[in-house]
């Protein structure tokens, strides 16, 4: 199936309009690619007939599965490895020396696609932190596809070969059929939610460890910002902000500073701001989870590139 120009650039509108992304115009050939399996699901055979279908219609559920289908991403377990083991080694020890059942630690991954990382979380914790104060992890993504797959915590083996250790596996994996099923102990450490980044947050809690990876750099100058004045009223003052290795605050947030944990490196804030001021976007009771939260720069729905 291939697609016309007037039918991508009615798809690349959709994109930007409903997530912020945008199609660059020789990216054709991708939205063929992840268009042709929802035509097929819709039982068209093209994706002409497709686009005609979505046309008629106000946005609706067919329109939200053709935006997730175009700015699904991958991930894997435990990717890049050294983000992990600072987490190991140094953030969580040190967290969790602060937390009780009371003020328990808060860890949140967006953009979390089919749920690899913040299991790979979750296996840290069960595996050298079981013991410890309870956790609240939750992850997050645009796509219902992707939060349904992360949910089931099924995989395939390629997928479990992409960075899961063979010790993890025996002991936190068992076999069925083709794919691999994660312990449920671990599927029922992670809370996913829909949240798309570049629109309105519902409430959230405070945060003492954000892994927001290799997402933000898809993202305009504008739209960055306003995420990371979100964070920055969202991050604990002793908390962490994890990007991907491209991903940086220089130039658009001087309220974050740069900590190095060996290979790995990560943000904190550099001063505690005044807690009522950063924190009442997210806190006040009854408040309307279809506002933006307050920021000192305008949002525009500006920015990813695909």
């Amino acid at each position: 199936m291939s697609i016309d120009r007037a039918d991508f650039d009615y798809v690349r509108r959709l994109v930007r309009e409903h997530a912020a992304v945008v199609l660059e115009a020789d990216k054709a050939y991708l939205a063929e690619l992840r268009l042709v399996p929802l035509a097929r699901q819709e039982g068209v055979d093209s994706i002409s007939a497709l686009v005609k279908r979505m046309r008629r219609q106000s946005f609706n559920r067919l329109h939200e599965r053709a935006v997730e289908a175009l700015v699904t991403t991958e991930t894997s377990f435990f990717r890049d490895h050294h983000p992990f083991e600072a987490l190991r080694v140094s953030v969580l020890p040190d967290l969790l020396k602060q937390r009780t059942r009371e003020n328990p630690l808060t860890i949140w991954c967006a953009a979390c696609a089919r749920g690899q990382e913040p299991y790979s979380i979750a296996l840290l914790l069960r595996e050298y932190f079981r013991e410890s104060a309870d956790v609240r992890l939750i992850a997050s993504d645009l796509s219902e596809e992707m939060l349904a797959a992360a949910r089931a915590g099924r995989y395939s083996q390629l997928e479990i070969d992409r960075g899961l250790p063979p010790a993890l596996l025996k002991s936190y994996f068992r076999k069925q059929g083709a794919t691999w099923q994660i312990d449920e102990t671990l599927r029922r450490m992670v809370e996913f939610r829909k949240i798309n980044l570049a629109a309105a947050w519902p409430p959230l809690p405070e945060m003492d460890v954000i892994f927001m990876r290799n997402v933000l750099i898809y993202f305009d100058v504008e739209t960055k910002k306003t995420i990371l004045d979100r964070v920055h009223r969202l991050l604990r003052p002793d908390g962490y902000l994890f990007f991907g290795n491209a991903e940086t605050t220089i130039n658009l947030d001087d309220r974050f500073e740069r900590v190095d944990y060996g290979k790995a490196s990560c943000y904190r804030l550099r001063e505690q701001p005044a807690r009522a001021d950063r924190r009442a976007p997210f806190q006040h009771p009854g408040a309307d989870e279809d506002a933006p939260p307050r920021s000192t720069t305008p949002h525009k729905q500006k920015a990813r590139s695909v």
